[in-house]
């Protein structure tokens, strides 16, 4: 009986070991095979190195981080054609895949530069009225008791008694009957002076604002009006109220002010550098807070011709309908406007291209020479405004994908696919940008239509190039990086220094083997340890155990380190 049990435990036993056994041929057989590939993959060019492609001097042996920016170091293409020209890289198609080159074509398509402006809405200044006084007199009723009030046009809002008017209605009686009189006499003279009296009277009374209708019942009836009443000439809203009741007046006082809010305008902060691509007439789309996810729609009606010394911004008026009065005056908005580009910088608008519109009202567009129906001014042609006269193919802008050029300060380098070659060859060239239109860049000057740009890896491209001292976006000279790191881009050519000072004593920074900068320090142990930068002291003194082997001064007797360092202090 205990055989048996021996017996069942012993098999159990081996049955648990095979089973462990694949488990673990399991776990180990997927990286066994992609390190087979890796290395079948990389055997025909040596050992591996490791490096950044956005710091291409930290070239390492095994796959890590990079010191500087903390991306992962990517493998550097050990396969490089020697016989590539100074501005190309030539690789082999295996590091091609590894750096993961994709290409575009250049080519003419149409560009929409998006202008993005902030502001606020405010009246439109042809639509407010100002109601006044127009002569002398006491104000004795006020029919618009507060300012927010609805009128519409002919509605009575004043009762004014005015003594001056009651003479001029008495002058006009005056006249009328020397007029009755005149027509019955038979000398031509006295009857034309007669109506030239009367209707002199009426114009007056006019003037004094008095409608046709009341001027003939005063005729007819031959009463005086102790009182002349002021009508609303518009419809809208009074936004202004400036008498009371009993309030004596002069001729022009100012009573009541009426702004019609079924069009308003929206007065847009436009920079300098966005001026460009801003053209009278183009159609504006903008939010408001009060309106979410809504858009409204106008257009611009005005640039104004001079600059903002203090927000370094143009004015622009947009002209809105707003018929339902949804947007109220000084509410803020966030407009946008949308251009289509030209090769030549010019706007295209399909709608505009050989059009007659108005300076005045960008509203009023015709197929021919005319007037503006509003204003009578005689329309101009949109093309004198900015615009395209067509969108024909010659027009459309040359462009490259926004993730093709790397920039740096004025400069800007793209690397373009050569056709036809052996190997994968990419060609540095430097070219001048126009204006960036949503994904992609404009392009002046330095391609042609149909070549091949690079729009993934043009980085890794130049940090080989950078690391062949060959020319690149960092060095257009083609010269050698340093294997340490480095401030501004350029190697450090030093000379030996001196002896005692800090460079003589730690030439080297301990975190990123680089040349010191001797105002970077921290006091260690009574000894001073230098660094390249702020942040390698930082990580120094993190993990001090992990750098001490790399500084001189720990390596000697501590009374020879201590004469050094005091020596330093000197020196500094």
């Amino acid at each position: 009986m205990q055989q048996t049990i021996r017996l069942s435990k012993r098999l159990i036993g081996a049955a648990f070991l095979i089973a462990a056994g694949f488990f673990a041929g399991y776990l180990v057989s997927p990286h066994m095979r992609t390190e087979a590939a890796t290395q079948g993959a990389h055997a025909d060019q040596g050992p591996e190195k490791w490096y950044c492609s956005m710091h291409p001097q930290i070239i390492r042996d095994r796959p890590g981080l990079c010191p500087i920016c903390e991306m992962d170091l990517i493998p550097m293409p050990t396969s490089l054609v020697a016989d590539a020209a100074p501005r190309e890289l030539a690789v082999s198609e295996t590091a091609a895949k590894l750096m993961d080159i994709q290409t575009s074509p250049v080519e003419r398509r149409p560009a929409v530069v998006e202008v993005r402006m902030v502001g606020k809405v405010d009246y439109d200044e042809t639509r407010v009225k100002s109601i006044a006084a127009w002569s002398p007199g006491r104000i004795d009723r006020l029919y618009v008791d507060f300012t927010g009030t609805r009128v519409r046009q002919g509605d009575h809002l004043v009762e004014l008694y005015s003594p001056e008017l009651i003479s001029a209605q008495a002058e006009l009686l005056q006249a009328v009957r020397a007029a009755a009189r005149a027509s019955t006499e038979t000398s031509e003279y006295l009857k034309d002076s007669a109506r030239t009296t009367l209707d002199a009277a009426r114009q007056k009374l006019h003037l004094l604002g008095l409608t046709s209708e009341q001027i003939e019942k005063i005729e007819t009836s031959g009463e005086l009006l102790t009182h002349v009443t002021i009508y609303s000439p518009i419809s809208g809203v009074v936004i202004g109220k400036m008498a009371t009741e009993g309030m004596y007046v002069g001729t022009g006082s100012h009573i009541y002010t009426v702004a019609d809010l079924s069009e308003v305008w929206v007065k847009l902060d436009a920079y300098e550098s966005d001026l460009p691509w801003i053209r009278y007439g183009q159609q504006v789309t903008f939010a408001a807070e009060a309106h979410p996810g809504q858009v409204f729609k106008g257009w611009i009606s005005f640039i104004a011709p001079t600059l903002d010394a203090r927000t370094r911004t143009v004015k622009v008026r947009v002209n809105v309908p707003n018929a339902d009065e949804r947007i109220k005056p000084e509410m803020f908005v966030r407009a946008v406007v949308q251009s289509r580009v030209a090769q030549e910088g010019k706007v295209m608008h399909v709608d505009m291209a050989g059009k007659w519109t108005c300076p005045m009202h960008p509203s009023i567009v015709r197929d021919q020479a005319g007037s503006c129906d509003i204003c009578q001014m005689d329309l101009v042609t949109t093309e004198s405004l900015g615009y395209v006269a067509a969108e024909e193919d010659e027009h459309l802008p040359l462009v490259i994908p926004a993730s093709a050029p790397l920039i740096t300060g004025k400069r800007a380098v793209v690397y373009v696919k050569k056709p036809d070659t052996e190997h994968p060859t990419f060609e540095g060239r430097q070219i001048v940008l126009g204006p960036r239109a949503g994904d992609f860049y404009i392009v002046k000057e330095g391609l042609a239509e149909g070549e091949q740009v690079v729009t993934n890896g043009g980085f890794k491209i130049d940090s080989a190039l950078q690391i062949q001292a060959k020319p690149s976006m960092m060095n257009p000279e083609g010269e050698a990086m340093p294997a340490g790191h480095q401030h501004g881009g350029h190697a450090a050519v030093q000379d030996a220094p001196a002896p005692g000072t800090p460079a003589a004593i730690q030439p080297l920074c301990p975190v990123m083997d680089a040349p010191i900068d001797p105002s970077v320090y921290v006091e260690y142990e009574g000894r001073r340890v230098y660094f390249c930068c702020s942040g390698c002291d930082k990580k120094f003194l993190a993990d001090p155990e992990r750098y001490l082997h790399k500084l001189p001064q720990f390596q000697r007797p501590r009374d020879e380190s201590s004469a050094d360092t005091d020596h330093s202090h000197h020196n500094h």
